[in-house]
């Protein structure tokens, strides 16, 4: 049984299909059995210029390999293919399909069941298990395999040929096929679903949580859309309703370990971070080969300051996946880590190897850039920050022209007379800090100090003024404009007060000490002032600024989990700067003495002439404990963590300098701003 075949492929030869050398020349013969002409065309495709993508092509060149009875040779194809797509079910598939032809069936099993766990949509698969594990007197798996093979064959054709698309990263077919389907069929349950799952992949969140709420609602009892909604929940920082949903779920299923380790996720956004640890290393103790387990349980315990464990912990996930980039990269990311002779000769071969994993070789060129900086040897450590970046910015493209757009909105809807005309509305709770800037530019030391306070919380990294941007912006309107800031103009006094109050509210799952006052540390607020200001009109502001050069190479240099994009090429970053630069001069000058601009420099320098003047302007009293602030145990989730336990240092200031010889391109975009 062969699996249903993507949208607009031929199973039959078809005339025209063998008229140009294409996949689909290649599919067509395959499917009417000529294999060796098949792999003729395959071997021409791949020799010409423009092939195509790869992995289709090595698949293909397997299946005809196989067909000629040349399993050995087929089975080398595919260990090629593996290095390239590790996780392509239809190679895992045909894997399972070359060792049935050896007559190996221990292997045959072991493929088959690495395709359907990576896809439970595999009917082929599926029904080759149940055989397999018949023959071996396997009832239990046996007649596991047939009810999975019953229950796909009760879902809608579309829906199954969709999985196995979403499972292989042919995301667009997939969501092309279901929308497609949708429009005849109406609201089938499994259908929204997978569109949501979609969504998911896609980063369109909005549509994903709206189809899963609505898939629930229908259907309460099926877990398997009620996780996928608290995913969506935990991706778009709604911790506690992210947590409820999972609460449900493990009342019904407490051992899930897929439950449960999501709930770990959500303990650890919601800043209760040994609870958080204690989940984690629960699974781990359970799964100690597990990877990603060993690195969610050192993130926790790097969080916590428990930097020796962290270490420990991220050579343990080294260890269980070796070549795992993203254990490497945590590792530079405390800062203070100086990694080994062994452990930067294997960072030098996986950033070197063309078989390791585009995610990993990202990471690994991070973490050897920070190894080769600690060596001092610069030129070389550029070339991997250049490397990782360049990686990371194919995956994740950014476009300035967005942001410097949004600055000019900014610029001219919140003028001083229109901020001086609704003066007296909004939310006058003085509870909120803002902290505002750039990554990189000492705000977590800034956070530190204030957290230190007996009577200042620090919090995290709030997204709650970006999700009302969001549903302020009204991103689905007819015009594909965003509303926001213009809809600011349109807010009523009782409107502004409202979104002071849900602001409040949704901080409120942030905090558990019961101080006075709190710190959001999202640097990326400072492009939403204006909406801050007419919320809420008695916050602090603090502008965490640091000297443009070093600043803008920090970012450079830093690899972040999400977002930030804007930090992986030096024009961009230099863009970047000079808009916030700009920006934050237009709110000195239409809300004079409403913002406080402290310098990373000044602090290093006058550390108490700092600490007073930022406590004097939050209106708080001196406290000793804020000069003593690395003394102080709490969680502190950013890449600073390791920084800011220890006292001040001036290392970091000018270690741009090294790197001056490269940095031409940042120093242009900067213009002024360069020697600042």
């Amino acid at each position: 049984m062969d699996e249903p075949r993507p949208p607009g492929a031929r199973d039959e030869a078809a005339p025209e299909a063998a008229a140009d050398g294409t996949l689909g020349q290649v599919r067509a013969l395959i499917a009417a059995r000529q294999p060796a002409a098949a792999l003729a065309v395959a071997v021409a495709l791949a020799a010409g210029e423009g092939a195509p993508e790869r992995r289709e092509l090595l698949l293909s060149v397997a299946v005809c390999e196989r067909m000629l009875g040349r399993p050995d040779a087929a089975l080398a194809t595919l260990a090629r293919l593996e290095t390239i797509a590790p996780r392509y079910t239809r190679l895992h598939q045909e894997r399972g399909r070359c060792h049935l032809e050896r007559g190996d069936a221990a292997r045959a099993t072991g493929s088959f069941e690495e395709a359907v766990r990576i896809s439970a949509a595999l009917p082929a698969s599926w029904q080759s298990l149940e055989r397999l594990y018949r023959a071996a007197g396997r009832t239990a798996d046996a007649d596991n395999a047939a009810a999975h093979l019953r229950t796909l064959a009760k879902l809608p054709r579309a829906v199954v040929i969709g999985t196995a698309l979403l499972a292989d990263g042919e995301t667009a077919a997939a969501e092309q096929l279901i929308r497609r389907y949708l429009l005849d069929a109406g609201d089938d349950i499994e259908a929204m679903r997978l569109l949501a799952r979609i969504g998911l992949e896609l980063d369109a969140l909005d549509e994903a949580e709206r189809l899963l709420h609505a898939v629930v609602g229908r259907a309460p009892g099926y877990a398997a859309a009620r996780y996928d909604y608290a995913v969506v929940l935990l991706r778009r920082h709604r911790h506690r309703e992210a947590g409820a949903e999972i609460a449900r779920l493990l009342e019904a299923d407490p051992g899930n370990r897929l439950y449960r380790t999501t709930a770990a996720a959500v303990a650890l956004g919601l800043g209760r971070y040994e609870e958080a640890y204690a989940r984690y290393d629960s699974l781990r103790q359970e799964a100690p080969d597990d990877a990603e387990l060993q690195l969610c349980a050192a993130h926790a315990l790097r969080t916590l300051g428990r930097t020796a464990e962290a270490i420990a912990g991220y050579r343990a996930a080294i260890a269980a996946r070796p070549g795992y980039g993203e254990a490497y990269s945590s590792l530079a990311n405390l800062k203070t880590h100086r990694f080994e002779a062994h452990e930067i000769e294997a960072l030098r071969r996986l950033c070197a190897s063309p078989s390791t994993a585009p995610v990993d070789r990202c990471h690994a060129s991070f973490a050897l850039g920070k190894a080769l900086e600690d060596q001092r040897d610069y030129a070389g450590s550029f070339a991997c920050y250049a490397q990782g970046n360049e990686l990371r910015r194919r995956e994740q493209p950014y476009d300035p022209t967005v942001i410097e757009a949004m600055a000019r909105e900014q610029r001219a809807v919140c003028t001083a007379e229109f901020l001086a005309s609704r003066s007296d509305g909004g939310c006058r709770d003085p509870a909120p800090i803002f902290i505002v800037g750039l990554p990189r530019s000492g705000s977590t030391l800034l956070e530190q100090i204030l957290a230190s306070h007996p009577l200042v919380e620090g919090t995290t990294e709030l997204s709650a003024v970006p999700r009302l941007v969001q549903r302020l912006g009204d991103f689905g309107a007819r015009d594909g404009r965003p509303r926001y800031p213009g809809v600011l103009a349109r807010l009523s006094p009782a409107e502004l007060r409202r979104c002071g109050e849900e602001y409040l509210e949704a901080a409120s799952a942030y905090r558990s000490t019961g101080r006075p006052r709190f710190i959001d540390k999202n640097p990326n607020n400072f492009r939403h002032l204006g909406l801050i200001r007419l919320m809420l009109p008695e916050a602090r502001i603090i502008d965490a600024r640091r000297g443009a050069m070093a600043c803008c190479f920090g970012n450079y240099k830093q690899l972040f989990a999400t977002g930030q994009r804007f930090t992986y090429g030096l024009e961009d970053i230099g863009r970047y700067y000079r808009c916030y630069v700009e920006l934050m001069q237009h709110w000195d000058a239409v809300l004079p003495g409403w913002v406080l601009r402290v310098r990373h420099e000044d602090v290093v320098a006058d550390l108490e002439g700092s600490v007073r003047r930022l406590l004097a302007f939050c209106g708080l009293g001196f406290a000793p404990e804020c000069l003593e602030f690395y003394r102080t145990a709490r969680g502190v989730a950013t890449p600073s963590a390791g920084q800011v336990r220890r006292p001040i240092y001036r290392d970091g200031v000018d270690q741009w300098q090294h790197y001056a010889a490269w940095l031409e391109p940042l120093r242009s975009a900067l213009g002024p701003l360069a020697d600042t």
